[in-house]
């Protein structure tokens, strides 16, 4: 997975600093840049792709705080900094390399490796939004009252099950991500012709296998999008209406919207050349999503960017800095000379 910048310009130059929190170091960009007047701020936490480290985003923090710091104007009393942490096994916490890859790299752990470390970054990331506050601003008046996350790859991944996790992390952008890791993962056994995925019941009998264990299938149901909205059910197409026998469960996930998510904005980003995450493991919960957030106040703006494969582009990397720096600006405390967000 790879950034596409070479189209872009050089990102600004902001300020970086190594904190350690929880026993993790986070890199922190943004927070010698923050005005005097500023009394709030807002954390966009940063989830890196697998086989990459808390660095890779670098460029990502950069753009999203300068451009930021460059919108404001007049009295600013809203500051924004970026946050960026190894996810487990990469970075300073690697362990065990095989771990990282996929079943076509030779670990038949793939399935399970892989939704362990998605589990672990929430784990992580729900922890140090506890301790945050206290690591940055300890003796101030400095307030931390908005949460971002943005996340790639495998980074896009952990973004969603946070978004559904904690109710303190209000925006999120998903690049090139799935919130349906069972679906994703049994395509992925299909195109590695695996002996447990068969043409015959085409890849039901896969979950429950060897190489997505019972055990895996029951924490999707707990923690990924999909699962926790339909368990290993259909989802329901919304084109065929309110009725029939999905009306219950459809009900159901109206409500679990409303808890978990209502009042969020996400924003998510796809390449319609992707191979390796590709939108049609997505399209059928997106197409239910889009569908039934509209009642609960919840924003869900989908790009699928054409052509584009399994990298964060740079139409990608321009989008999301403007999701970003509007989400900020929605969140008040930005001057009146900042313009209203467009979200």
């Amino acid at each position: 997975m790879s950034l596409e910048l070479d189209t872009l310009p050089p990102p600004p130059t902001v300020s970086m600093q190594t904190i350690n929190m929880a026993g993790l170091p986070v890199d922190v960009y943004g927070l010698a840049d923050l005005a005097a007047s500023v009394t709030r701020v807002s954390c966009l936490w940063l989830h890196h792709p697998r086989t990459r480290d808390r660095a890779h985003l670098a460029d990502t923090a950069a753009r999203c705080v300068g451009a930021w710091n460059a919108r404001r104007e007049g009295a600013q009393t809203r500051g924004l900094v970026a946050l960026a942490y190894d996810q487990r096994n990469h970075g300073s916490r690697l362990v065990d390399e095989k771990a990282n890859g996929s079943w076509r790299d030779g670990n038949p752990r793939h399935a399970i490796d892989m939704f362990g470390g998605i589990m672990g970054m929430v784990g992580d990331q729900r922890g140090l939004l506890d301790l945050v506050e206290g690591y940055l601003f300890p003796d101030s008046n400095i307030k931390i009252d908005q949460h971002l996350a943005l996340g790639v790859s495998l980074g896009g991944h952990s973004v969603w099950q946070l978004m559904m996790a904690d109710p303190r992390v209000t925006v999120g952008v998903a690049v090139i991500g799935c919130p349906d890791y069972m679906t994703l993962l049994t395509d992925r056994a299909r195109l590695s012709k695996l002996s447990t995925f068969s043409v015959s019941d085409a890849g039901a009998s896969f979950l429950g296998s060897k190489d997505f264990p019972p055990s895996l299938v029951e924490s999707c149901k707990k923690y990924d999008p999909r699962g926790i909205f339909f368990g290993t059910s259909p989802i329901p197409d919304p084109d065929h209406g309110p009725g029939g026998p999905a009306a219950a469960q459809v009900a159901a996930a109206q409500q679990i919207l409303r808890e978990r998510l209502a009042g969020k904005k996400l924003l998510v980003c796809n390449g319609g050349a992707d191979k390796l995450v590709p939108y049609r493991c997505s399209e059928p919960f997106m197409k239910w999503f889009k569908r039934a957030v509209a009642s609960e106040g919840v924003v869900v703006d989908d790009r699928v960017y054409p052509g584009v494969g399994h990298v964060f582009g740079a139409d990608m990397i321009t989008d999301a800095v403007e999701f970003v720096v509007d989400a900020v600006a929605s969140a008040g405390g930005s001057g009146e000379e900042v313009r209203a967000s467009k979200i």
